[in-house]
Parts: structure tokens; C-alpha cells; sequence
């Protein structure tokens, strides 16, 4: 059932609206006295859910007893970060999950069923993990808010990936990461329906339905008058339709497509979201469907301080190193420690360009050293920011002095970009 919808590609919602949207759909629910909400973590600041999240505590008040932020890998929420994305919610409200420890599987997909979902490729049972919190809370509601975005694993992020992912437990994780990995990335982003989903969806359906879930989705892009992210879209519901609706509206608004492939990208990381490459690496996932043969990619991340937020992810990342498809599914086979950490090898096999492109990254705190080590080109972060100035630069296509052309890209995270042939040739 849709309990809310407003958006359109050329709306932009206020915070009023946005306040005003959610309170519409919780009146619609009537009275709820433990209340479990679940919004992204900091890595997805500019979803709005943090604004969506405070509302909603405004609304229940003390009848808001847990907030469980979607961390899936990611590393806790510092205190600055809670105080920036929830501003008055109390610290002891927040959970953290724990993705390796705090989970209980609460139903399995038959390796038939996984055969027949991804056409044969993988025959692996699947294990549908959620934190226990959301099993055991007891609760009379589970707010779980989030961005409907293009998505290098899910091709459309959000709805059930939200609690299945994102409170999620290793086993379930590594293995969804690696049924997009197999299937193909260019034939998930931007897709609402895929395998991943469906495994996601057969879970949702078979194993937590009785859950009291309602989805909270907006859609954010950028404005091209302003250059400002702007939110085109609100909807809330508690089934899939919520989801199709946001996911077709995030479609026009955060697919750009392009009549010729991108010779030359420069992408910059906001060192408030982008601290590693597992989350930076978003720069090579969103454009390598528009990025040209042998182009450059030059990622500018002056946050960039380690490659997985998780301690293992990341040494295996450094063993390992982005080196493709056929490098990473031999070492799988060889390496029983990449086979048991499956979302660690999708990873691998996402974040490298096939040596198709060049990829140059230009870190804030990792060495030339290191970021050789794992197969990436090595530049200079204050050179390139004297040359590229964020400042100075338009998302799209730019002429620099010297008359080089660049596509300039200030956030990856809020879009998809492909070249129109080799997208429809997928």
C-alpha cells in the first residue's frame, strides 16, 4: 500500500514537504508505541533520510526506541557524524550493527531456487540474515528510510536491500555482492529488476513479510540551473510499488545518458562521505558504462585514508588488488579466504576497468606505494586540485585553459552515466 507519493523530474520538495509528507503517511498508520527506525548511515548524507528520520522521531517521541543505522560493511558512526545527519536525536537511541555478529538467519533460499534465479550461474544457497533487533524488538513499526539511486550491485538501491543488505549478515552480504558480480554490472545499474533483487524480493516475500516494514524512499539529483542536489521525489509505502515508482523516477532524474564516450573523467570525493575505495570506487562503478577505451579516470579523494572500512575487506583489497574478472575468479579458486569473503572478490572484480580505461587516483592520506600496489595509477591530490579546481569546475563537460576537455563529476554517488551504444548493447 502507498501511504505517500509526490515527485516528478521537475519537482524540488522543501523540508517542508518533506516534513509534511512523512506525518501524512505516519497519521495513516495510526498510533504505534515501539517504533524501530532504520535509516542509512552517513555515507548516504545527502538522501535526505537524516532529515526524514528526525521527523519521524518529532512524531513519535518517546515511542521511538531504537535507531539502527543500515551500516551492511560499513564502519560505526562517529558521534560527529550522528550530531551532523540526526541534529537533537539522543546518542542512546542509536545501534550499531554488527554485520559478522549481530545477525540471525531467519530463512534460506534453496541453491535450486538461486540456480534458477541467476540462470544457472551460481547453485549456492542463500541465507536471509537481518540483525536480530529486527526479529526479536517486538516492534509495531520499522521505519526503514533511504535513497532510490543507481546501484553497482542491486542496480536500483533501496527498498528491501535496506534491511537485508544493510542490517544484513556476512554470509547473505557476500553472497548477493557476488550474484551482481557474476551476472555483470552493466546489466544491474540502473535496472530495478535483476537477480540480486530477486533473491532479495524471494526473501522479503517468504521469510520476514509478517514484519510491520514501511519503506521511506526519496529520490535526490542534481538541479542544472543551481548545480544544487535537490529532492525530486518522496514515497512511502510498505510494498514493492513504492519502490517501482522510485526507481522509475530516479531513472530520469539520475541516468545521464551520453551520445559520445568520456574520454577524460575527473571525479571528485567529498572527504566527508569518501573515506575508502570500497565507498570510493563508486567513481569507477557509475561511469565506466560512458567511459571511452583506453580514457582516464582521475578520482580525487582527499579523504582517502584506507580501501575497506572493515579490517579484513581491506587487507584482502591490498593482497589482492583490483586486477579484473579472470585474475580475481582464479585467485577465488586458489584462496579459500576470498571464497569466504565473496562481497571482498565482487568488490575486486567492480573496482577494476578491465584494462579497458586507466584509472588514477590522487589520495589525501595513502601513499604512492599503496595505491600502486592494488593495480590503480598514482597522481599527485594538490597537483590535480590546482589543475582540476572543484571550485571552478561544472558537473558535465568542461574546457580547461589549456583547451583539454574533461567530464567533470562532483559526487558519483547521486547518478549513473553511460555512453548510449554500449549501454544499449547490454
Amino acid at each position: 500500500m502507498i501511504y505517500y507519493e509526490k515527485g516528478a523530474s521537475d519537482e524540488i520538495l522543501t523540508k517542508e514537504d518533506l516534513r509534511r509528507g512523512i506525518e501524512i503517511a505516519l497519521e495513516k498508520l495510526g498510533n504505534r508505541t515501539n517504533v524501530l527506525i532504520i535509516p542509512p548511515d552517513f555515507t548516504r548524507f545527502h538522501s535526505r533520510a537524516g532529515e526524514l528520520t528526525t521527523y519521524a522521531y518529532h512524531y513519535y517521541n518517546t515511542k521511538v526506541k531504537d535507531i539502527l543505522p543500515a551500516l551492511g560493511t560499513h564502519a560505526p558512526m562517529t558521534n560527529e557524524e550522528l550530531n551532523t545527519m540526526f541534529p537533537g536525536i539522543p546518542h542512546e537511541l542509536f545501534r550499531v550493527h554488527n554485520w559478522r555478529n549481530d545477525v540471525l538467519t531467519v530463512g534460506t533460499i534453496p541453491g535450486k531456487k538461486v540456480a534458477e534465479i541467476t540462470h544457472g550461474a551460481l547453485d549456492y544457497e542463500w541465507p536471509a540474515q537481518i540483525n536480530k533487533l529486527l526479529w526479536e524488538g517486538q516492534h509495531d513499526l520499522i521505519l526503514s528510510i533511504g535513497q532510490v539511486v543507481p546501484h553497482e550491485v542491486i542496480g536500483m538501491a533501496n527498498y528491501n536491500k535496506n534491511i537485508l543488505v544493510g542490517t544484513g549478515g556476512s554470509q547473505g552480504i557476500n553472497k548477493s555482492h557476488f550474484v551482481g558480480a557474476v551476472h555483470g554490472m552493466e546489466k544491474v545499474m540502473g535496472r530495478a529488476d535483476n537477480p540480486v533483487r530477486e533473491i532479495l524480493n524471494y526473501a522479503s516475500e517468504n521469510f520476514i513479510k509478517h514484519l510491520p516494514i514501511v519503506y521511506v524512499h526519496t529520490v535526490v539529483g542534481r538541479d542544472q540551473k543551481s548545480g544544487h542536489l535537490v529532492t525530486r521525489g518522496l514515497f512511502i509505502g510498505d510494498d514493492y510499488s513504492v519502490f517501482t515508482k522510485a526507481a522509475e523516477l530516479s531513472l530520469k532524474v539520475n541516468f545521464t545518458m551520453l551520445d559520445q564516450p568520456i574520454k577524460k573523467a575527473v571525479v571528485y570525493l567529498d572527504p566527508s562521505e569518501f573515506k575508502s575505495t570500497w565507498l570510493g570506487n563508486k567513481s569507477i562503478y557509475r561511469t565506466r558504462m560512458a567511459m571511452a577505451d583506453h580514457g582516464e579516470l582521475i578520482v580525487m579523494a582527499p579523504g582517502l585514508k584506507e580501501f575497506g572500512e572493515d579490517k579484513e575487506i581491506d587487507r584482502l583489497i591490498r593482497k589482492y588488488g583490483y586486477r579484473g574478472t579472470p585474475h580475481t575468479l582464479k585467485m577465488l579458486k586458489e584462496n579459500t579466504e576470498l571464497e569466504d569473503n565473496l562481497s571482498a572478490a565482487a568488490h575486486l572484480i567492480h573496482g577494476s576497468s578491465e584494462d579497458r580505461f586507466n584509472i588514477t587516483y590522487c589520495p589525501g592520506y595513502l601513499s604512492r606505494k599503496e595505491i600502486e600496489s592494488v593495480n590503480f595509477k598514482y597522481a599527485d591530490l594538490g597537483q590535480m586540485l590546482e589543475k582540476y579546481n572543484p571550485n571552478s569546475l561544472k558537473d558535465g563537460y568542461n574546457t580547461m585553459p589549456d583547451g583539454e576537455e574533461i567530464y567533470y563529476i562532483s559526487n558519483p554517488a547521486v547518478g549513473l552515466w553511460a555512453y548510449k551504444e554500449r549501454f544499449i548493447k547490454k
